[in-house]
């Protein structure tokens, strides 16, 4: 799966006490595992480095959500359930902006 891909995966609770099926977005892909930021939903816990994607034919969400920067896990490849789409050029442009907003490279 190629940085971009949109995964559903089972990803853990930041507290650990639980997993939920949710849509992510592939950062860095190997033999063994993945490393991915969750997409949300929930709108309303937008932060200045989330991306905000509208559901079109490319990438396969169902709703309005954001890419949450701040939530990257890396997890083993047999967590994922299946690819919904993937990014577009734009949203990936902006998705690489933010990371490195958030980890303070720029």
């Amino acid at each position: 799966m190629p940085k971009g891909d949109i995964v559903l995966i089972t990803f853990p609770f930041t507290d650990l006490s639980g997993t939920k099926l949710r849509p992510a977005v592939v950062l860095v892909d190997s033999p063994l595992d993945f490393t991915v930021s969750f997409i949300t939903s929930q709108l309303q816990w937008q932060e200045p480095t989330d991306v905000l994607l509208v559901p079109d034919a490319l990438n396969g969400l169902k709703k309005s959500s954001l890419i949450r920067t701040s939530k990257i896990a890396t997890l083993d490849r047999k967590l994922a359930k299946g690819l919904l789409g993937q990014l577009s050029q734009i949203h990936q442009k902006d998705f690489d902006l933010k990371l490195k907003q958030l980890l303070q490279i720029i």
